[in-house]
């Protein structure tokens, strides 16, 4: 029963912060697309996961110290929001995942290209 709240609570958050990160004036942060949201058990914390696979490290790394000064804005919407009596710090990471997929399946088409020789 607790995993069933704690995924539709995550699943909630999700949708809340891309609405957040799309009402702010930032041009960097409105058009980020949030992959993931990852709650610790109590809801005190969450992971917030980021697509990363079009931006450069200086790009992130702009973009992390962007989300860091927006937290509260993010935090103090998503209360507004859900209704919710306490909203969880926001921790942001880029989401590597898609990078790793696309380099994976480039080494498929690899080796079935070998195969078919």
């Amino acid at each position: 029963m607790q995993n069933i709240k704690l995924q539709r609570s995550q699943s909630l958050l999700k949708e809340l912060v891309t609405e957040a990160l799309s009402t702010l004036n930032n041009p960097n942060l409105n058009s980020l697309s949030v992959t993931d949201v990852v709650c610790s058990r109590g809801k005190y914390n969450a992971e917030v996961f980021i697509e990363s696979s079009s931006l450069t490290q200086s790009e992130k790394s702009l973009i992390l110290r962007e989300l860091k000064k927006a937290e509260s804005v993010l935090r103090e919407y998503i209360l507004g929001s859900s209704g919710w009596f306490k909203c969880p710090r926001l921790t942001f990471k880029f989401d590597e995942s898609l990078k790793s997929r696309n380099a994976l399946d480039k080494i498929f088409e690899q080796i079935q290209k070998e195969r078919c020789k």
